[in-house]
Order: C-alpha cells, then structure tokens, then sequence
C-alpha cells in the first residue's frame, strides 16, 4: 500500500463514524423549534385614533395689538406729559446721592411747631428733613412728614420717553 492509499483509508475510518452521527434522531431538535414557534410572541398596540383637527377662527384680529404702543392723540395729554420732566439745574442735595430703599426714617423731630423728619443714610448718618427737601435718586421730593413715615413724590422715566409722577414712602423703622 503506497503512501496516499494509506493516507485516504485513514481519513475514511475517520469520518464515516462523523458522518454517521449526522443520521441520528433529531426529534428532540425538531421539537425545541416547534415548542419556539408556538410560545407567546407578545402583542402590538394599536394605533392611536387622533381626533381630526378643527381650524381656529381668531375673532380679535380687529382689536389693539397688545404688544403695540397705543397712540395717544389727545394734545392736552401729551402736554402735560411733555411739561413734567426733571429739573437739571436744581442743585443736588446730600441724600440724592443715595437710593431710596437704602435710607431710613428714624423719627421726627418738632421744634418751634416745625417738624423735621429723621432720615438715616447708609453710613449711618442722621438728616433733618423738611417737605420740599428732596432724597433718593428719582428726584423724590418730600411732600408730607406724619409721625410714622415719610412721603415722596418721585419723578422717573416711563419708558416711552416721559416721565411720570410716583408715590413712595419711607415707614418709621425698627432698629
């Protein structure tokens, strides 16, 4: 027997036993798929029904814009808007010099049936005040001295390029 002869009968002997394995009873192979096949597969949900959509009709396009800046054509108005402004040639007092929410009222004081009321600033210093002194940094203008506050007439911008009057106060404070 030459080399090769010996070389295919050994690999003869070796693979019919492997290929007889490929014959064997495959049921239990065949039933492990059938059993996959069959088992619960889970379920989809159903498409959502949407409510079909209704165009809205806006009725209020004949009204003011509400982000528009409403025109005033009243003259007496714009007048009296233009007039108030705040005088720049008056000369500034100490307390100007200070925001108003920074300053305090720590009294009054009555001499000679004059009240003064008491004004503390930020370095602690005590004022005297009279109505028509003027304090804070919106030419706030003191127009009335009671026992427990302090009362303003300021003048600030609008924001449309006026200004307005505006009431602030300054209450008696606890130290």
């Amino acid at each position: 027997m030459s080399h090769s002869s010996r070389i295919f009968f050994s690999v003869l002997v070796v693979s019919i036993p492997l290929l007889s394995g490929c014959t064997k009873n495959n049921s239990d192979l065949t039933a492990y798929i059938e059993s996959v096949k069959t088992k619960h597969q889970g379920a989809v949900k159903p498409i959502p029904q949407f409510k079909p959509y209704k165009n809205f009709v806006y009725s209020a396009s004949e009204l003011r814009d509400p982000f528009e800046q409403e025109v005033n054509l009243d003259i007496d108005d714009a007048d009296a808007k233009n007039s108030l402004k705040p005088n720049k040639t008056r000369p500034k007092e100490q307390l100007e010099s200070y925001p108003l929410d920074t300053l305090r009222m720590v009294g009054i004081l009555e001499q000679n049936n004059i009240k003064w009321g008491l004004i503390k600033d930020p370095t602690n210093v005590v004022h005297r005040v009279l109505p028509g002194n003027y304090a804070g940094q919106n030419e706030g203008q003191i127009v009335l001295i009671s026992e427990n506050a302090i009362e303003f007439l300021e003048i600030v911008a609008d924001g449309l390029g006026g200004y307005i009057e505006r009431k602030a106060s300054l209450a008696l404070g606890k130290d």
